[in-house]
């Protein structure tokens, strides 16, 4: 490898190290920042509003075909096995593990994440920002917590939203078009799934909404270029927020397994 190119690798491995470690002191920030008041209520409820208002419906509508998809296959599945009475457990179990909060963060990453990057990147070029430090206000304290926290709380929320419509939808495609029992779909839903596993599933979408929120703020809050930059940040903002929830998701459901005693049917 020639010289240039090791020194292009080099800084780019240097840049990426230094982004990393921004963006983990921005979330120790927000972390340091959250107790501090006055508390912003009405941000945080304005956030909140703006993030589910564009998040609502397209996490049902996109909920459905996922609940759809894992009934239609576990049926199929149960069908060959012969284990049909536990269709119903199975898939409550796939949805509420692992569909519901990835279906969240996609969408709060994808809808939320995305405004919030542009609504900062556009502050920060348009110098509001820098006029706000200038001022003696801190943007982590009147801007970046108020966002981080709505979308905590609409993470949450849409959790269960996700997770009543996918349940939902996987009854109706299980019954009606598999010709399933209802009673013994609805009978088998306790058969595997516990209580830990929707805490779990609420802890996920939590995290996660913090995740997808922090790395937004840091993109928007280091925009540069003008409109095009903004663009770019945004875009930089939803990759390394999936990126970020997938790893992040590994985890936690790694450690789940090892930390809460699975049942058994």
């Amino acid at each position: 490898m020639s010289p240039s190119a090791t020194a292009a690798l080099t800084a780019k491995a240097t840049n990426g190290l230094r982004h990393c470690g921004n963006l983990f002191a921005l979330a120790l920030d927000v972390l340091r920042t959250v107790p501090r008041r006055p508390f912003q209520a009405r941000e945080f409820i304005q956030q909140a509003w703006f993030v589910a208002s564009v998040t609502i419906l397209p996490t049902a509508l996109v909920s459905i075909p996922f609940g759809a998809v894992i009934s239609l296959q576990i049926g199929s599945l149960t069908r060959q096995l012969g284990a049909q009475s536990f269709t119903g457990a199975a898939s409550v179990l796939a949805v509420l593990r692992e569909a519901s909060p990835i279906v969240t963060a996609l969408l709060i990453a994808g809808a939320g994440g995305s405004a919030i990057c542009a609504d900062l990147g556009a502050r920060k070029i348009r110098e509001e920002i820098d006029a706000m430090e200038v001022l003696g206000i801190d943007p982590v304290h009147r801007l970046v917590v108020p966002r981080v926290l709505a979308t905590m709380a609409v993470s949450v929320l849409l959790n269960g939203l996700v997770s009543v419509v996918g349940v939902a939808g996987g009854y109706f495609f299980n019954v009606v078009l598999q010709h399933g029992t209802p009673g013994a779909y609805l009978a088998s839903f306790t058969a595997l799934a516990q209580l830990p596993d929707l805490y779990a599933a609420e802890l996920k979408a939590l995290v996660f909404g913090a995740i997808a929120a922090i790395v937004a703020a840091y993109k928007g809050l280091n925009a540069r270029g003008g409109p095009k930059g903004v663009g770019d940040a945004v875009n930089q903002s939803v990759v390394i927020t999936f990126m970020l929830l997938f790893v992040t998701n590994f985890v936690m459901t790694a450690v789940y397994f090892q930390i809460v005693p699975q049942k058994g049917g």
